[in-house]
């Protein structure tokens, strides 16, 4: 396959050109205001993502509620009371929600009962824009589905094609991947777009930011049996209407607190660095309150990341660490050691942590300010997912 993001090509020698002295480009600062940055968190549940309705109401499978009952899912959050129903008739979907909302298993739930309904046809596609949310999603699936002989894999760049091809020579319900590794495997003739019925597409804005949408429509294009798709996105931009309108046949549209907003369970403050004092000291000392218990620290730069993680295991706080120069095993292993609460802290940079799906982050810091407001509030939302509080501190200079 022709792929222009993954060329390697590399300039021909020869005399370098005299370009006289080397200019120093000067560093990118964060416009943001850090005075927009303080809210406190209105009480939990006030205008959560929690609704009244139990998943009981619905007429869904025993194996599924009782899956839902392990995981402790009594009652639906918003987006699944508005949605459930009618995506549980095939209506195509689109759906507006911030992280933390449920949307995951808003998806997941009629796609499971689809697939039971008819286990030999079915197949759904679930594209998204990371590897780690394709995993984690697979990972819910596996726990909603448990019992029921239905199927999944995942599919992503950094693993192993030939284990890929191994995967697609048995029946699979459920494939997740990202945009990438499927069309890779499509143009290879291995993974056969014409057999799906259902599709998802996740978190969709970010799939747009990072350039999959010729990707995207390529995929889409293949699936001549399709009579489903959900599209799921944290924002919808006026310029992507018309995109959208393509993919979607007479959706319902559900919105929850969507826009450029902060989730309201979030009480979020600055911590201002004065001049002279280490800010990593400062940092160290944060965490002497153990209410910090889960802790996603953010930072612009692979090279500091590196550093605050290093250094906050030489001060006696675990800490794992995740940026695009590690591997796709190793950051798997440190988002599980993160979420099993073997580490206490996960360092990441913006891209790195995309996707990542922990319920119970108690905070989220900034080491520094971000460039964004999108960026600052896409941080943030690591926290005070579904109807819980959450905490986010940002160091200013």
């Amino acid at each position: 396959m022709n792929n222009t993001r993954n060329r390697n090509t590399k300039p021909s020698a020869g005399p370098r050109p005299n370009r006289g002295p080397r200019q120093v480009q000067k560093k990118k600062e964060s416009t943001l205001d850090p005075n927009l940055l303080i809210k406190k968190a209105k009480p939990t549940g006030q205008k959560g993502f929690q609704s009244k309705t139990s998943f009981a109401s619905l007429n869904l499978a025993n194996g599924v509620l009782k899956n839902l009952e392990a995981k402790g899912y009594v009652n639906m959050t918003n987006i699944q009371e508005q949605s459930l129903e009618a995506l549980l008739d095939g209506r195509d979907l689109l759906g507006i929600s911030n992280t933390g909302s449920g949307k995951t298993s808003a998806f997941l739930i009629p796609i499971i009962e689809h697939a039971l309904q008819d286990p030999r046809q079915f197949t759904a596609l679930i594209v998204t824009p990371t590897r780690e949310l394709a995993l984690q999603i697979e990972e819910e699936f596996k726990s909603l589905s448990k019992g029921m002989n239905l199927h999944s894999a995942t599919f992503i760049g950094g693993t192993n094609i030939n284990t890929d091809m191994k995967m697609l020579g048995r029946k699979l319900h459920v494939i997740v991947g990202t945009p990438g590794r499927l069309l890779d495997l499509y143009d290879r003739r291995l993974l056969k777009l014409n057999q799906v019925k259902t599709l998802v597409l996740d978190e969709f804005d970010r799939m747009l930011d990072m350039g999959f949408v010729n990707d995207v429509k390529k995929l889409v294009g293949a699936m001549s049996q399709r009579q489903q798709t959900m599209l799921f996105s944290a924002t919808l931009e006026p310029s992507q209407k018309n995109l959208i309108n393509s993919l979607l046949n007479n959706p319902v549209e559900v919105k929850i607190n969507s826009g450029v907003t902060t989730n309201e369970n979030i009480e979020q403050g600055i911590i201002r660095v004065p001049e002279g004092k280490d800010k990593f000291v400062m940092l160290e000392d944060l965490f002497k309150d153990r209410a910090l218990e889960k802790v996603i620290i953010f930072t612009e730069t692979k090279r500091l990341a590196d550093k605050i993680s290093k250094k906050l295991n030489q001060s006696g706080v675990k800490s794992g660490l995740i940026h695009g120069n590690k591997s796709q095993n190793f950051r798997n292993k440190t988002i599980e050691q993160f979420k099993s609460g073997e580490t206490r802290v996960l360092v990441a940079t913006d891209v790195a942590a995309r996707g990542i799906d922990v319920a119970d982050v108690s905070h989220v810091i900034n080491y520094q300010l971000p460039m964004t407001m999108d960026s600052y509030i896409h941080r943030i939302g690591r926290t005070g997912r579904a109807g819980k509080t959450g905490h986010a501190i940002t160091f200013v200079n």
